[in-house]
């Protein structure tokens, strides 16, 4: 609309200039006067000006005549094209022309325009594999989405546009939400240009999200071959890959088969602990204790995690605490600053009912790192340890308000998950989950959960506490949080 009103505006300006410029020609006194061979002409300036125009056009008409007569000499001549050429090459700069400003309109973000030009274009040149792809372009700039299929579909029936033509298809596919012909798209994309990164890319997810870990694990060495991936990269998202695929070939029952890519995924990637767990799991099954072993204390070397000391205390289930204390002495020693090697070991403790020692081994994480896994083993040491049923539940009430700890954390979208996935299952990347604690959040619940630790505080200054599972004495914790939610009640009405 802006653009016809401006163009509007031009032609008004043309016609005002034109019409002031001939006022002027005739109101100007004097003339132009031509003698030739004899004859005398005398023109006012108006017809001066006209004649020097129909000059230059008769200059024109010539000069193209003169080509023409060239063209058809060299026709003449044997050149059976040379006539063609001749009225060929007046479309072809309409039609370069025209591609060019739609060119431009298309970087400028003018979908219409562009559309207007890319049309102007094809029926001058008849090359659609210049003009076709910014015609598609352009109509999915415009939202004339099935022109642009339309277009993207004639691009498939050329060898030179072919890939382009099943690319667009693809990105469409995928902007509806139709990944089973997406997935397809990008099988044939793939098979057309196996190098192309961003192809690789979208084929990958799409095969992770389907669950299709062998193809996905081809993808991702073609990625490899092709330089569009780091070799050590490559070999984590292969053991995710085949971790994955262990996964499912357990649950489809064949156990040999699951072990045997289980232990592949951990010796592909023997730091990632769901690798290490499952390989692990793997050894115990074949009775190969020492091996499961290995496979833990190594995986526990690079990072220590709760579920490679699960799978430790697996390897002998039967063993006395003070026997699994003993046992688990060289995964302590491996990291014995680590915070998740504190923790284990205070839980192993008590487990054997030493408290102290269990105090000693937390040191000072519930003051610098409390998290509900750290309070609630102080609450578990304090029991131990025979300290007010009050004091145990401060250290609970604390343990419901603070923060989880680590947990697998997606670093594209920062989803919590709970449990080890190959892409997050939030925002499908692959590759993406990761053993850390969330960022630091205040937590905010209606029912008052804060001002527990705070009750339990009131609690201990007023004397002894009683004891728990006492029936003669009230749960003076119970009856606090009575006294607060009866003192919130409105007042019951009166009546006069």
């Amino acid at each position: 609309m802006l653009w016809s009103i401006v163009k509007i505006a031009i032609f008004l300006a043309l016609v005002v200039g034109a019409s002031f410029g001939a006022s002027y020609l005739l109101d100007l006194d004097g003339g132009v006067r031509i003698v030739l061979g004899g004859i005398e002409l005398n023109l006012t300036p108006l017809k001066a000006v006209i004649g020097f125009v129909l000059l230059l056009l008769v200059v024109w008409l010539l000069l193209k005549l003169a080509s023409l007569l060239i063209a058809v000499l060299k026709f003449i001549n044997g050149d059976e094209t040379a006539i063609s050429r001749y009225f060929d090459r007046n479309r072809q700069e309409k039609g370069y022309r025209a591609l060019s400003e739609g060119m431009m309109a298309l970087a400028s973000g003018e979908g219409g325009v562009a559309l207007a030009r890319a049309n102007k274009a094809e029926r001058y040149l008849r090359k659609p594999e210049l003009t076709n792809l910014v015609i598609a372009q352009a109509a999915e700039m415009s939202g004339n989405r099935a022109k642009a299929e339309a277009v993207y579909k004639r691009m498939l029936a050329d060898s030179r546009t072919r890939f382009v033509g099943v690319r667009g298809l693809l990105q469409q596919r995928l902007e509806d939400g139709e990944t089973d012909t997406a997935l397809e798209l990008a099988k044939k994309a793939f098979g057309l240009k196996p190098s192309h990164a961003e192809v690789q890319d979208t084929l990958l997810r799409l095969q992770t999200d389907k669950a299709d870990w062998s193809g996905a694990r081809a993808t991702l060495n073609a990625k490899l071959k092709h330089g569009n991936l780091p070799r050590d990269v490559h070999k984590r998202r292969d053991a995710v890959l085949a971790l994955s695929e262990a996964r499912e070939v357990a649950e489809a029952g064949r156990d040999i088969e699951a072990r045997e890519t289980a232990i592949e995924a951990n010796r592909l990637s023997p730091h990632l602990a769901p690798a290490a767990v499952m390989a692990a799991q793997s050894y115990i099954d074949q009775g190969n204790k020492r091996h499961a072993a290995r496979v833990l204390r190594k995986a526990w070397s690079a990072q220590p995690h709760p579920d490679l000391a699960a799978a430790f205390a697996r390897i002998e289930p039967d063993e006395t605490p003070e026997e699994r204390l003993k046992r688990f002495r060289p995964l302590i020693k491996a990291m014995p600053d680590h915070r998740e090697t504190k923790l284990l070991e205070a839980e192993l403790h008590i487990a054997a009912e030493d408290f102290p020692a269990a105090r000693r081994a937390l040191g000072d994480l519930p003051e610098t790192d409390p998290d509900a896994r750290v309070l609630t083993i102080m609450a578990a040491v304090e029991r131990g340890e025979g300290a007010p049923d009050a004091v145990v539940k401060g250290w609970l009430a604390r343990a419901l308000s603070a923060p989880r700890g680590p947990q697998w954390i997606c670093d594209n979208c920062q989803h919590i998950h709970a449990d080890w996935l190959p892409a997050c299952e939030h925002c499908h990347a692959f590759d993406t989950l990761e053993w850390k604690s969330p960022p630091a959040h205040t937590v905010t619940t209606p029912t008052g959960v804060e001002m527990l630790p705070l009750i339990v505080g009131q609690i201990e200054g007023r004397g002894n506490a009683p004891e728990a599972g006492d029936p003669d004495k009230p749960d003076v914790l119970d009856a606090e949080i009575v006294t607060d939610a009866e003192a919130e009640k409105p007042a019951a009405p009166t009546t006069n």
